[in-house]
């Protein structure tokens, strides 16, 4: 449904829009997904991928990133040796670093294809006016959320904060995450390091006193994400129109998705039932009602009768067996790729945005599962949690 944002919504968002309608035709398709699956090696992953948009970030040869033209040189054309794992080429007076070929790795592959996701990102954002810049940011605040609850757990397992802040996803980073490993308990990591983060209203109001471990630091996660989808509903609200119905749906889904989970993670834990409620979102098509029946549900088929009374996710449960939740999340995001998609049906909101970036976090995912079927010489899994997106 419209209102009157299509008269003036292209005066400062008509320019991303379009750019991020580009973005989605970049998308890898089944056609690729298949030709992927049939790769022995993970060089032939990189060699397939290389023909797509990918291709720039997956190549070693001319690497004119950080380390491009550094200078200015004499000749036409002249090689020079430097160390062992870089040649300098000085080619018509600019010297240019070539970086040899390195080893190849799964993560080597996500981290190039999550650095295409950022690069995106950074351009829309820079190119954004209010409040669509707001928007934007609020996609991030959920890596923001994951990135903390791994370094504080990361901490509280004596891991060296170094390594763990090369696996923090690069969309959540913040000035002073790195000072995170210093908290002691909730109330040191809210005043030491969260309060100068957008993160600071959602940890405030729920603030306690108790020591940092693993229960309370999941605990912590859900707590943060309940405010999280709470305050980015609100905000679309506010926005109206389109926007306002387009993004509703998708976080509902994605507030029930995380109520299910809540309630099959927590299943014979100590989490008592009130516990349990007071981490779902008051928002989504199982609020109220459906809340009430979760919280008392004592195993994976009581889950399953409560989420049955609902049409939308009927069928994602129609797809596993009474007593097994292994297919769960690959239902739900088969399911959550759907309604994305149908984002795109609709002009004139700022749902694409949103859209395009979950779309591109499942791609990235599908392809670190094929990667790691690969490397691991497990190919005959390498379909069991692939989620084809067209």
């Amino acid at each position: 449904m419209y209102g009157f944002e299509a008269m003036t919504f292209n005066i400062h968002g008509g320019y991303l829009e379009a750019i991020v309608r580009g973005h989605r035709s970049e998308l890898l398709t089944a056609a690729d997904y298949n030709n992927l699956c049939q790769c022995e090696t993970l060089d032939d992953i990189k060699m397939h991928l290389s023909a797509t948009e990918y291709g720039p970030y997956l190549q070693n040869g001319w690497d004119l990133g950080e380390n491009g033209v550094i200078g200015f040189g004499t000749g036409d054309h002249k090689m020079l040796e430097s160390g062992h794992h870089a040649n300098i080429l000085i080619h018509f007076g600019h010297v240019i670093v070539w970086s040899k070929p390195s080893p190849l790795h799964t993560t080597t592959i996500v981290e190039k294809c999550t650095l295409k996701l950022v690069d995106e990102y950074k351009h829309m954002l820079c190119q954004a006016t209010e409040p669509l810049a707001t928007f934007l940011e609020y996609i991030t605040y959920g890596h923001m959320i994951d990135n903390v609850v791994l370094i504080v757990t990361g901490t509280l397992h004596e891991r060296d904060v170094q390594e763990l802040l090369e696996k923090c996803h690069p969309l959540g980073m913040f000035d002073s995450i790195a000072t995170l490993a210093v908290a002691q308990n909730m109330r040191e990591l809210y005043r030491l390091v969260l309060v100068d983060t957008p993160l600071a209203p959602y940890f405030s109001e729920r603030i306690t006193s108790e020591d940092l471990d693993d229960m309370n630091i999941e605990i912590m996660r859900n707590t943060l994400y309940k405010a999280y989808l709470e305050d980015f509903y609100q905000f679309c609200q506010k926005l109206g129109g389109a926007t306002s119905e387009i993004m509703s749906d998708l976080l509902a889904f994605e507030a029930d998705r995380r109520a299910v989970n809540i309630t099959i993670n927590s299943i014979g834990t100590e989490l008592t039932r009130d516990d349990r409620k007071k981490l779902y979102s008051n928002f989504g098509l199982l609020y109220p009602y459906g809340h009430e029946e979760l919280s008392v549900c004592e195993d994976i088929d009581q889950v399953r009768s409560v989420m049955e009374k609902y049409p939308p996710y009927q069928s994602i449960f129609a797809k596993m067996s009474y007593g097994e939740s292994q297919m769960l999340d690959k239902a739900f995001y088969e399911e959550e790729v759907k309604r994305l998609c149908l984002a795109f049906e609709q002009q004139f909101h700022y749902g694409v945005f949103f859209a395009y970036m979950r779309l591109r976090e499942q791609e990235i995912r599908n392809l670190m599962w094929i990667s790691e079927c690969v490397a691991q010489n497990q190919k005959t899994r390498v379909h069991d949690s692939v989620v084809f997106i067209f």
